[in-house]
């Protein structure tokens, strides 16, 4: 199984950029897929999750109305696009698959996803 996260970069404050996550070795359409981030210094977080056949998202607070969760079933592939990005959101970024839940009780405490990918590296420029 591999998850391959890209699309990440240098971006100034109030920019955006859109991650990738192609994913192989596992049938696509029956795991959630889940955007994880750690920034240098402290712990992993959840920022967002869609379910199943896009039945359901998550979105961490700080990045509702911003950041835009997606799936491509025909393509394996994942999206997350952010958008009024703040150096606050600079973090290393990694998705991740799993046979689980898309919520918060997931995104937020278990993070009890099968698969993970290497991640991406997100810097927002002040």
């Amino acid at each position: 199984v591999q998850l391959q996260a890209s699309g990440g970069g240098l971006v100034q404050t109030g920019g955006s950029l859109t991650l990738s996550c192609a994913v192989s070795g596992l049938t696509f359409h029956w795991h959630v897929i889940g955007w994880f981030r750690q920034a240098s210094g402290t712990e992993r977080e959840g920022v967002s999750c869609i379910g199943v056949e896009n039945t359901s998202t998550y979105y961490k607070d700080s990045v509702k109305g911003r950041f835009t969760i997606s799936r491509d079933n025909s393509k394996n592939t994942a999206f997350l696009q952010m958008n009024s990005l703040t150096p606050e959101d600079t973090a290393v970024y990694y998705c991740a698959a799993g046979i689980t839940s898309c919520d918060a009780d997931v995104m937020e405490t278990k993070f009890n996803m099968d698969y993970w990918g290497k991640g991406t590296l997100v810097t927002v420029s002040s």
